[in-house]
């Protein structure tokens, strides 16, 4: 959806087959300060549009080849077009195609001949009323956007973390493609915090997150908060040597931070610990199983010396081994 602009600027498109029809409508709205663009049948009208992308469009009902209810049907399929006001312009007043234009999308209808001073009031309360559509969608998209996303870190929340790992756990059981989970956790962190203060712990906690951001590129994947100390991140249609892969370069990242920490065990500077599990869900299946299996790699990780990773592993012919990953500085 396009970005609102100041009302002195809008551009407003005029359809209309006959040429001093439309010569008075620019002439009238162009005195209001309006920018305007033409187009003389329903055609070369959607094929502006698409170009353009204007504010508003006035649109004559009857024309050749392509009308302008035809024409308002097609826009409403175009990607904007939804969004925009069509005020349709027509010299039939019967009941029956002042239905039909309010059917097939227009917002308001003026008749012909034109009364001007009704005219530009209804364009301009069409625009006002656009703006603040368009305000209101944005509020709320910036509102759903803030119930999904952990304000300290400004990663996902563990909300928005389970909704798509649901998602896409369902996806890729649909698909037979598989899935892949990475877990991790700040090693020592409370004594971390107890050291250096839960204001140095949560700027830790901010750097961690934009170290484990900065390693994943894909739009699909998704970095999460999981709790406190925990992290995730979601990989759709990721096999396990891309799911390890990335996990030890997230565990370098968080490494080459070098942010002090002497009281941890694992080093001298905060350090993660990483679980990864890969699978192809089976129809049905719950993604709770993806969970425990990271978690357990995890725990995996952290008992073989933590500042590392340890995958997962299910095998039809054993229960599970976990495949050594773990990597340290000397």
């Amino acid at each position: 959806m396009k970005n609102t602009v100041p009302e002195s600027q809008c551009l407003i498109l005029i359809v209309d087959d006959e040429p001093f029809i439309r010569a008075q409508l620019r002439l009238s709205l162009q005195c209001e300060g309006y920018r305007t663009a033409e187009a003389e049948d329903g055609r070369q009208a959607l094929a502006i549009f698409q170009e353009l992308q204007p504010d508003i469009v006035l649109l004559d009902a009857i024309m050749p080849d392509l009308d302008g209810f035809e024409c308002c049907t097609r826009l409403q399929l175009l990607e904007d077009g939804k969004y925009t006001p069509v005020l349709m312009i027509t010299g039939l007043e019967d009941q029956e195609s002042v239905d039909r234009a309010f059917e097939v999308g227009a917002i308001d209808y003026v008749t012909k001949p034109i009364h001007w001073p009704v005219l530009r009031q209804r364009v301009k309360r069409l625009i006002q009323q656009f703006h603040l559509q368009q305000k209101l969608e944005a509020a709320n998209r910036e509102l759903q956007r803030l119930v999904t996303i952990d304000e300290l870190t400004q990663v996902a929340n563990r909300r928005r973390f389970e909704e798509y790992c649901a998602q896409e756990w369902q996806r890729m059981a649909r698909d037979q493609l598989p899935l892949s989970l990475i877990l991790c956790d700040v090693d020592f962190f409370k004594a971390y915090n107890d050291t250096y203060g839960h204001r140095a712990g949560d700027r830790c906690l901010q750097l961690v997150a934009k170290a484990i951001e900065s390693c994943v590129n894909r739009p699909a994947d998704v970095v999460a908060r999981y709790g406190g100390e925990e992290f995730a991140v979601i990989l759709p249609r990721t096999y396990p040597d891309g799911a390890i892969h990335l996990a030890n370069a997230i565990c370098t990242a968080v490494r080459e931070l070098q942010i002090t920490h002497l009281t941890s065990q694992a080093n001298t500077c905060v350090t993660i610990s990483a679980g990864v599990a890969t699978e192809i869900p089976v129809p049905n299946s719950d993604f709770q199983e993806i969970i425990n299996a990271a978690d357990r790699a995890l725990y995996q990780a952290k008992m073989t010396g933590r500042d590392g990773c340890q995958q997962y592993i299910k095998q039809s012919s054993s229960p599970v081994y976990f495949l050594n990953a773990h990597h340290r500085l000397a």
